[in-house]
């Protein structure tokens, strides 16, 4: 069997819910994959402040983000192992948009 990693986008435009995001949808990464985010980049057209959890755990708080603006998260590379969930929420509803660029690890599995 052969494995591919693949480096990859995703990219939420316009959401006004203020409900988190689940950047990679329900199940994703799988648990044969690791995703290795790489950039996390959040724009918005109010003020809010920006919560990035993986796995359950706060992983990134943001102070209140300037309007109109585009602000990189990520200082180092963030791991989201398989069977566990990334999401980012804004504080508001304004029109709020959020792109990953990660490379997904696919494991090998042996039977």
């Amino acid at each position: 069997m052969s494995v591919v990693n693949q480096y990859k986008f995703y990219g939420v435009d316009n959401s006004t819910s203020g409900l988190a995001l689940t950047m990679f949808g329900s199940g994703n990464p799988l648990v044969s994959e690791t995703y290795v985010i790489k950039s996390i980049k959040v724009t918005s057209a109010s003020t809010p402040t920006v919560i990035v959890i993986n796995n359950a755990i706060t992983a990134i708080k943001t102070g209140t983000l300037t309007a109109d603006t585009t602000l990189e998260l990520l200082t180092q590379p963030l791991i989201v192992e398989g069977g566990n969930t990334l999401t980012v929420q804004s504080s508001n509803t304004g029109s709020f948009d959020v792109a990953v660029s990660y490379l997904n690890i696919k494991k090998e599995i042996t039977t």
